[in-house]
């Protein structure tokens, strides 16, 4: 399986759509998994939304969404937790 993944971060918000989009139209994906951590998972949310439903209405919905949380040491030493998400959006039978 080829990895059709859009990792989310500080680019313009339709960057990210738009490669959402292009995934399914032009490389004809089955899926695309819409990826990201910590402040950036709420714009995670809002591209697989705008993605499924304004411009690929009714042909592509939510399949999976995995959540999780990683800790690792900051740069002053302090024990910090970031949360992740992956969104699995996929074409509807």
């Amino acid at each position: 399986m080829n990895d059709n993944s859009v990792f989310i971060g500080g680019k313009p918000f339709m960057n990210y759509v738009t490669g959402v989009v292009m995934q399914f139209t032009t490389k004809n994906a089955e899926e695309v998994i819409v990826k990201a951590r910590g402040k950036f998972i709420s714009r995670a949310v809002d591209v697989a939304e705008v993605s499924s439903k304004r411009f690929l209405e009714n042909s592509v919905g939510v399949k999976n969404i995995k959540i999780d949380s990683e800790g690792f040491q900051n740069s002053e030493g302090k024990d910090v937790r970031v949360s992740s998400i992956e969104i699995t959006l996929g074409r509807n039978q």
